[in-house]
């Protein structure tokens, strides 16, 4: 049976769409009516390097079983869908354009899996012990969500790194480093046999005769994907510093000590809401890694850009951590670092 997933966001969502299609199942891709009309005319194309190959291969969806096209947030109907991925930056979720639409995906009640790097409110809330209204301040769009039925929404970790080459168009998308996608369970057995059949039938899939990394994991767990917490905090913010960005490698890697206590704190922090130990990844095998990160994160070039909003992941987890009674000094300085580069851009867009 081949199932049609919506996926929010055409550029990451790609991604998983990509290996969606050629699973066999039928993807439409929300964009801007720009990308849009590149993608439906074009198609989509990914590159992925396979195990033990030096160089990347293109997967263009014109060669896949499944069917792509791409819709503006106007022409989309939810329920015509069995599942919605959610794989835009939390800030966008709050436009003009895409909050009339996740008022139309509440409505419609299609269970939504979120791949973003910052869990959606509703999420948020399924974690038992945690007050998610007062984390409220870490979203630019927190209204975006009062609609959602916590238990149709869960949370894929989106570790694998990908980006779109700046000399290619809108449909192409470059994966840097391809790990899986780590999903959380829902609460109902019926989404859950959806994830599980993707899971299987991605599994599945072969290219030459050949393995396709970038798998989709379920998992039982609720705190599987917070385990890319502390490589957000560790790696991913720390690229942000008052004298400009650095590669997540330098960030990491210029004090290695200093990274392995973030990396600490922030465990520390997921396995008190409730986390297995064991669901971690060990520092040294994302400090190894990083060796490979030599590219300053999306969210620090995004700083560097001049963006007023980005996703508050280190926001986030510092005002988790007050919930939970704890703190660390170095999280701290981060977010407050990344406050003040944030309020220079608004400043410098104010004044411009």
């Amino acid at each position: 049976m081949a199932y049609k997933v919506l996926i929010l966001g055409a550029s990451y969502g790609s991604l998983l769409g990509t290996k969606l299609l050629m699973a066999g199942h039928d993807v439409a891709l929300v964009c801007r009516a720009q990308t849009a009309k590149v993608i439906n005319t074009e198609g989509t194309e990914v590159r992925i390097k396979l195990r033990d190959e030096t160089d990347h291969r293109a997967i263009r969806s014109a060669d896949l079983p499944g069917t792509v096209s791409a819709l503006t947030p106007e022409e989309v109907v939810p329920g015509d869908y069995d599942l919605i991925g959610l794989a835009m930056q939390e800030p966008q979720y709050g436009s003009s354009s895409v909050t009339p639409l996740m008022q139309k995906i509440a409505a419609a009640k299609v269970p939504c899996l979120s791949i973003m790097n910052m869990p959606p409110l509703p999420y948020l809330k399924r974690i038992p012990g945690l007050d998610a209204q007062l984390l409220e301040p870490c979203f630019s769009a927190p209204r975006a969500w009062d609609d959602f039925d916590p238990e149709l929404v869960t949370l894929c970790s989106p570790d694998p790194q990908a980006f779109r080459p700046p000399e290619s168009g809108p449909n192409v998308l470059h994966v840097g480093l391809p790990t899986n996608f780590k999903a959380a369970a829902f609460s109902d057995a019926t989404h859950n046999a959806v994830l599980s059949k993707l899971e299987d039938d991605i599994a599945a899939v072969r290219l030459n005769g050949q393995d396709v990394p970038v798998k989709l994991k379920l998992f039982d767990s609720l705190f599987v994907p917070l385990a890319k917490w502390s490589m957000l905090l560790t790696g991913n913010y720390r690229c942000i510093t008052p004298d400009g960005i650095r590669p997540i490698k330098e960030a990491v890697h210029g004090d290695l000590a200093r990274s392995q206590g973030v990396y600490s704190y922030v465990d520390d922090v997921a396995q008190k809401l409730g986390a297995d130990p064991a669901d971690q990844v060990p520092f040294e095998k994302y400090a190894s890694a990083a060796e490979k990160l030599e590219k300053p994160s999306s969210a620090a070039r995004a700083v560097d850009d001049g963006a007023t909003r980005i996703e508050r992941v280190d926001m986030l987890v510092q005002l988790i951590g007050r919930q939970l009674g704890i703190s660390n000094a170095d999280v701290d300085e981060t977010v407050a670092t990344v406050n003040a580069m944030l309020e220079a851009n608004r400043k410098a867009e104010e004044a411009a």
